[in-house]
């Protein structure tokens, strides 16, 4: 269940502000002011900015960035893929009985054949034999993208401290991933391992977006919107308008395809 916060865009985990001068900054701000118009998924604005704040101006540059960039640099990547392969295996379940919910039945039996060959054949998952077997690697399916599918709203945007975006949808969706087996037979240490070693892999490959989020005018509604158009994206299998503004739509669609390459 911990995947779904750190991957969904939102979490372009850790991505910290904008590296843009005092004054320009000020000038941003009165303009946002003056143009702002009230995001319907986003009714606590004011706490979510607050958060961000925390989350992306002091806790991503001084812990999850170089916590992030140092497992990458000193983790052997062997090591590394064997984790990645594990963590990913654990979900595979949860994704199967996700694409039979959406009519997904190709996407299903997918899911399920490369559980059963890497967890019989490949150590538990550690190594993906499946890809060998030329069974591919398909994107995750969340319970909130099924919920998604029969349009039921994502609810309010939430940026919680520490972990990142979220909305209710989500947080609902996430909770019943983690009723699955195996998933629902890690202990509470074991999931929190397992999603901080996810959201370290996944810190550190987005190190070379910085940059979109740094261009951006707003990085906090960029993130949001990238986050919900995401959201959207996988609940519709592709097929997601986008409504950020004009300026910011070319970094939009470069983030969202970054992002549902994991």
């Amino acid at each position: 269940m911990w995947k779904g916060f750190i991957l969904a865009v939102g979490l372009v985990v850790g991505l910290s502000g904008c590296a843009q001068t005092p004054e320009e900054n000020t000038a941003d701000a009165e303009t946002n002011a003056e143009t702002h118009v009230a995001h319907p998924n986003d009714p606590f604005e004011g706490f979510n900015r607050a958060m961000w704040t925390l989350n992306y101006d002091y806790l991503d540059p001084y812990v999850a960035r170089p916590v992030s960039v140092a497992y990458v640099d000193y983790v052997p990547s062997w090591t590394r893929t064997g984790i990645s392969n594990f963590i990913n295996n654990l979900e595979e379940p949860a994704s199967m009985i996700n694409s039979l919910i959406m009519l997904e039945g190709e996407d299903a039996l997918v899911h399920f054949n490369r559980f059963w060959l890497n967890t019989v054949f490949g150590l538990g998952g550690i190594i993906d034999l499946a890809s060998a077997a030329n069974v591919p690697k398909l994107s995750d399916r969340q319970f909130g993208d099924a919920m998604g599918y029969y349009d039921i709203g994502q609810g309010p945007y939430i940026m919680v401290p520490v972990y990142g975006p979220i909305t209710v949808r989500e947080g609902v969706g996430d909770t019943v991933d983690g009723l699955y087996p195996p998933l629902s037979l890690l202990t509470f240490p074991q999931s929190v391992i397992k999603w901080a070693l996810d959201g370290m892999e996944t810190r550190a490959a987005l190190v070379k977006q910085e940059g979109i989020l740094e261009n951006s005018p707003d990085p906090y509604a960029f993130t949001r919107d990238a986050y919900l158009q995401n959201k959207a994206f996988k609940a519709r299998g592709g097929e997601v308008e986008i409504d950020a503004d004009e300026e910011d739509d070319e970094y939009l669609e470069e983030l969202m395809d970054e992002i549902d390459a994991y």
